[in-house]
């Protein structure tokens, strides 16, 4: 590390002792634009409907206005970690933003299906830099211990609180018009970047971030992702079993191998496979595919069941998720006192077992269950296991880890998550297909199978997570 970089991070650790000042209108800043992920994202689920009839979308269309997004985001995420690692982490989140402002526009005017799922695309590819880029600026700001703890809570519980909002903001919006779905991520978009050339501190390269882009393995890993990221979301209609899906999985295999054959012989990788050496790293990481991907599985069925078998509004069903958001926020502050004094990997697992708990509680769902004492204790218990799970798998994801590689630990980390995504949705999907009968019972049927996934995903992580957990002696961070 360079003269220059180490004064910077020294500088800012100094300067960022407390959430206040300078240091809270980063944290706001990099805590909105992960809102607007969050928030852009479950808009778009609850207007689709409308967006089908307006644009004349087919049903194999309609899904990649959400599928297009999460493969450029899922796509793109670790060479968005590593180029904000060699280019500077402020002009990666600065220009990736700026492209998602223009991509939302983009997709408010849009005329045609094709036009939109254009942009749905090229938004999640900019979200691809500018996640990793805005979490390494945390990173890298906030010293390591109870402030980047606390941190890091803040800006986990934003993001639930953004799925939430934009769960009722999107629901709103259909009713005034579609396009306002799109247009207004433009608009918070836009005051994001009004804010952040001015909250944000310019970073420093130092040496070990002259090296090269790794073109290569960037090539090899984006494509392994790109063509995962498509097999899962494809794989429910075509068939787990078809040739085309079981080539598409031996395809990504082998360019997994070129991958890493490159990374062995690079001088600087894009992805340093000393990062996986640690199993409290590797370990987070297989826990927020399972928490992050589990709960989209499960919010996707909760969904359908609402919707479709129990025949509630977009906006009623919308409505129904607040505690998913809400609840958080309360949490987030006092997580940095629950770790301190019982380690990440205790609050880790407390925050597991609600999950656990949660998706249990779904299993009874009938067709006649109120929404108090069948559908609000889950919801209640995910925001509070959310802001808990979140934040701590994210600080052993990234505990220990050198500030020149923040943005590929960071990518990693997020990459997990929305693959996660893409796994758990699609594997849940399937199982619901599989059971499914015709008639509201045997709709039932096919949901409470399919609930099954995430519910032993969460166990699994559990598992894994224990005994760390049960040790007398704890690490302070993983």
């Amino acid at each position: 590390m360079s003269t220059a970089e180490k004064t910077s991070v020294a500088g800012s650790a100094a300067t960022s002792a407390k959430l206040g000042g300078a240091a809270a209108g980063l944290l706001a800043v990099l805590c909105a634009a992960f809102f607007l992920d969050a928030l852009d994202t479950s808009m778009v689920a609850v207007a689709l409907p409308t967006v089908q009839q307006a644009l004349h979308m087919s049903i194999s269309q309609l899904q990649w206005v959400v599928s297009g997004y999460v493969l450029g985001f899922g796509g793109f995420l670790l060479l968005g970690g590593r180029a904000a690692d060699l280019l500077g982490r402020r002009k990666v989140f600065l220009i990736a933003l700026i492209v998602f402002f223009l991509m939302s526009g983009l997709g408010g005017f849009a005329t045609s299906g094709t036009m939109l799922i254009a942009s749905r695309f090229l938004k999640g590819v900019s979200a691809g830099f500018t996640a990793p880029a805005g979490l390494a600026i945390i990173l890298t700001s906030f010293p390591e211990g109870p402030v980047r703890n606390r941190a890091l809570s803040i800006y986990s519980s934003t993001g639930a609180a953004g799925f939430t909002f934009g769960l009722i903001s999107g629901g709103l919006l259909s009713e005034v018009g579609w396009r306002w779905v799109f247009i207004m991520p433009t608009i918070v978009s836009g005051l994001i970047l009004l804010a952040a050339p001015r909250l944000i501190p310019v970073d420093h390269r130092g040496s070990s971030s002259r090296g090269s882009m790794d073109l290569p393995g960037a090539a090899a890993i984006t494509l392994a992702m790109l063509l995962l990221v498509f097999t899962l979301t494809e794989a429910p209609s075509v068939g787990w079993g078809a040739p085309r899906t079981l080539l598409s999985l031996l395809a990504v295999v082998a360019l997994l191998a070129v991958f890493v054959a490159i990374e062995r012989r690079q001088q600087s990788p894009l992805l340093p496979l000393g990062l996986l050496a640690s199993w409290p790293r590797v370990r987070a990481n297989l826990g927020v595919m399972a928490f992050v991907g589990g709960w989209a599985a499960a919010q996707f069925m909760a969904t359908l069941y609402m919707q479709e078998t129990r025949g509630w509004s977009a906006l009623t069903t919308a409505a129904a998720f607040w505690p998913c958001g809400v609840l958080g926020l309360f949490v987030a502050p006092r997580m940095e006192k629950l770790i301190g004094r019982f380690g990440v990997p205790r609050v880790l697992s407390f925050g597991l077992v609600l999950t656990v708990v949660a998706y249990g509680l779904l299993l009874p769902l009938g067709l006649t269950s109120g929404y108090w004492p069948a559908l609000f204790p889950t919801f209640a218990l995910i925001g509070i296991a959310f802001a808990v799970c979140f934040s701590t798998l994210s600080i052993s994801a990234t505990a220990g880890v050198a500030p020149e590689r923040q943005g590929v630990a960071s990518g990693l980390f997020q990459s997990s998550a929305q693959f996660g995504t893409a796994l758990l949705v699609a594997v849940t999907t399937a199982v619901n297909q599989a059971v499914a009968r015709p008639g509201a019972h045997g709709a039932m049927h096919g949901y409470h199978a399919a609930l099954l996934v995430p519910l032993i995903a969460a166990a699994a992580v559990l598992v894994l997570s224990l005994p760390a957990a049960i040790r007398k002696r704890q690490p302070a961070l993983v």
